[in-house]
């Protein structure tokens, strides 16, 4: 019986770098870092807050936009929202170590 479809090509012979994104562990860049002595309930609040922002300044961005693109813009508020209300509720639930 024939094969239709050929071998995929070995990694170590392949040419491309590209192709081997999923097989290279991911290192996060540490340009930007957070404090790792910052507490949970600090970090919360910030990211309660920075959500809160952009979700004012999706907002108002779609206030200018017409059609899909506002109807776009305001979906991504609307996501914004949720996330927003997530983190609200972690922080209702927040219980600090004793």
């Amino acid at each position: 019986m024939l094969k239709i479809t050929p071998d995929p090509p070995d990694n170590d012979a392949c040419p491309n770098p590209a192709l081997h994104i999923m097989a290279t562990p991911h290192k996060p860049s540490t340009l930007f870092t957070i404090n790792p002595d910052i507490d949970i309930e600090t970090l919360r609040v910030h990211a309660c807050e920075s959500l809160a922002s952009a979700n004012v300044m999706a907002h108002d961005l779609a206030g200018f936009l017409e059609g899909t693109h506002r109807n776009t813009l305001l979906g991504i508020a609307q996501v914004i929202m949720l996330g927003e209300l997530a983190v609200n509720r972690a922080l209702d639930n927040f219980d600090p170590p004793a």
